[in-house]
């Protein structure tokens, strides 16, 4: 199995950071964003295969970023996370394009699971 190219955003330094470092311990090649105007700019420079986003961040809500994301660059996969667990983020982010919600604190082999199957 092909390890995928993931960019993690998150608002949380700790978190992403800690994220990052447990899938990368998986063989899965990682890149993070702290905002959503950092993890736009970083796609434009290089697509990853998959984006595991926040859905509530400060300066760009994620799922205002996973539309602009699948406007631009519609293969790139678009998992959402979020600690706030709402049905309705859910189901508004599947109708614009995720492939999956996941809740905070995420399972590292669930999510490393469906990361593979990207």
């Amino acid at each position: 199995m092909k390890k995928p190219s993931v960019l993690l955003v998150d608002d949380e330094h700790e978190f992403v950071t800690t994220l990052a470092e447990r899938l990368s311990l998986r063989g899965i090649a990682v890149r993070t964003a702290v905002s959503g105007e950092e993890a736009l700019r970083m796609i434009e420079a290089e697509q990853p295969r998959a984006v595991v986003l926040d859905v509530r961040m400060p300066d760009i809500s994620g799922l205002v970023v996973l539309q602009q994301i699948k406007a631009r660059y519609p293969r790139v996969r678009v998992l959402l996370l979020s600690a706030h667990c709402s049905t309705r983020d859910g189901i508004e982010g599947m109708r614009l394009g995720a492939v999956d919600y996941l809740v905070k604190p995420v399972n590292i082999d669930a999510l490393v699971l469906k990361l593979g199957n990207m």
